[in-house]
């Protein structure tokens, strides 16, 4: 049985992206438009993971969890907190078009001032979902609900598993990687063949010094 669900295993991802760009964002040099091209595709890249999980979660998860007894409470409050999130996410989206536009450090202090509002929100967010939910996705990996709702998972993001796989592995810990339920030989060619554009355009801005 694994030791963590799927889910705070996606949160270890946003968790580390959203470091990644707090560092990179500060070490950001005035001028450098290269740097800032290579940020606006990892920040493309995360928008569009983030803004999948939760839209997920509002679609499939919560209409699953409910049927299988999680109070309608607590998602209520877990949607209120997706709401927070997003009006941080537009103002770090429109922050981080803007330092596309004008690699300046200006810019880029106003866009890790964005980046930390929404820090602060997805963080708190996180922790009280992890608090909420997470042993009860341990402790019913095998509900009928909860199987119902992984496949209906799999089946929504079939097309852009292979970007999604590489990038939640990408400085996952040794337990993360583990509790990936996908055979090793379908990982690899998730990841081999269908991830090679995170592995060529986002996975080296990491790499990159800050």
């Amino acid at each position: 049985m694994p030791t963590m669900s799927m889910n705070k295993v996606i949160h270890g991802a946003v968790r580390r992206d959203l470091d990644r760009f707090r560092a990179a964002l500060g070490a950001f040099r005035d001028g450098d438009a290269d740097r800032a091209g290579q940020l606006w595709r990892a920040w493309d890249n995360f928008d569009d993971q983030l803004t999948d999980h939760h839209e997920g979660e509002h679609e499939v998860a919560w209409p699953h969890l409910e049927r299988a007894g999680i109070g309608r409470d607590l998602l209520g409050q877990m949607d209120s907190e997706h709401g927070v999130m997003a009006a941080a996410m537009e103002e770090t989206r429109e922050a981080m078009t803007a330092l596309r536009g004008d690699p300046t450090a200006a810019r880029a202090a106003t866009a890790r001032e964005a980046m930390e509002g929404l820090r602060t929100a997805t963080l708190d967010h996180l922790e009280h979902e992890e608090r909420g939910l997470e042993h009860f996705y341990l402790q019913n990996h095998d509900h009928p609900e909860v199987v119902a709702m992984s496949r209906e998972f799999r089946q929504r993001n079939m097309s852009k598993a292979g970007q999604f796989l590489s990038w939640v592995t990408d400085g996952a810990t040794p337990e993360e990687r583990a509790s990936i339920a996908i055979p090793g030989p379908v990982f690899a060619v998730m990841t081999g063949l269908f991830g090679r554009k995170y592995r060529k355009e986002i996975a080296p801005v990491w790499q990159q010094a800050t």
